[in-house]
This record gives structure tokens, sequence and C-alpha cells, in this order.
């Protein structure tokens, strides 16, 4: 099973890097202001407000390391992704569903440029950051969106333990 999974994993790549992942296409790298939404998995934190850093590494076997980050409810994190790949890669926070539809819509739509604070867009051999405040307790998922990454199994797990009482 996991060899036709990567038999398929890589005809997509394949497929994708000629036409559709958005690694071809131009990215400004700017960043917007970060809008202060609030999401299921937290909102934009303020780099003041860090209490920590964890860097979370990414290479082109389409894989992040660590897979699982744990965090305390109300904590704001610097997520620092390494990318340590030969093509772009992000990282982008999120629910299953939402990552899910998003990747969808990667995949349908691979130039698209987007940029909100929960996630980063990273060029080969730097690094991007992601200041995040967690303010919601649940089980959540970062992912790499680049059309054909995320469907290769880029992606991991992050869970928000509630605050001590």
């Amino acid at each position: 099973m996991k060899t036709i999974k990567l038999i398929a994993a890589c005809a997509l790549l394949i497929s994708a890097g000629g036409t559709f992942g958005h690694e071809n296409a131009p990215y400004s790298g700017h960043h917007a202001a970060a809008v202060k939404e609030q999401k299921a998995w937290g909102i934009a934190g303020d780099a003041p407000a860090v209490t920590r850093t964890i860097t979370v590494r990414m290479t082109d076997d389409m894989r992040f390391a660590p897979r699982h980050i744990e965090v305390r409810e109300g904590e704001t994190v610097r997520l620092r992704a390494e990318n340590r790949g030969q093509m772009l890669h992000e990282i982008v926070i999120g629910t299953p569903d939402e990552l899910d539809q998003h990747a969808e819509m990667m995949l349908k739509h691979p130039g698209m440029e987007h940029d909100e604070p929960y996630m980063a867009h990273v060029p080969p051999g730097q690094r991007g950051e992601i200041v995040w405040q967690f303010n919601r307790p649940g089980t959540f998922r970062f992912a790499c969106l680049v059309a054909g990454h995320y469907q290769a199994g880029m992606s991991g797990t992050l869970t928000v333990h509630p605050r001590k009482p």
C-alpha cells in the first residue's frame, strides 16, 4: 500500500512541478500587516509576547520535522519554518477541514498568491515565521499546501492543551 501511495504521490509531484505547483509562480514575498482575526486555532500574535520559538524543518521528501507540536492554551509561539529543500514550501495552520478545502483550491488555482498571518511561504534554503497566539484548546493541523505537497503527506498535528486551572 505504501508503494502505491508513493507512486501516486510521485506522479502528482511530477505533473505538479511542471505545470501546477505555485513554486513555479513568482511569489512577491511581501507580507501585509497581520489582521487579527479569531480562528478556531487562535489569533495572530504579537512578537513581543512570544514565549518560545519552535523550529519546523521542511524538506523535499514532503515531510515536516517535527510532525507533532504541543503548546498550551494562551501561549504565543513563533513557528520558525526552515526550508531545507530545493523547492518552495509553506506552512499553514488550520483545522483538518479548512486545510483540505484550501489544498483543493490550490490544486485548482496553483498560481494563486495568498498571504495570511497563519501561513508562511518559504523559498528554498530560507526561513519563514508565524507568530501565533494559541487561545483555543484542541487538535489542529499544519501543512504545506503547495499543489501536490499536501497530497503527498506534507502535514503534521498541533495540539493545544487547555490552560491549567
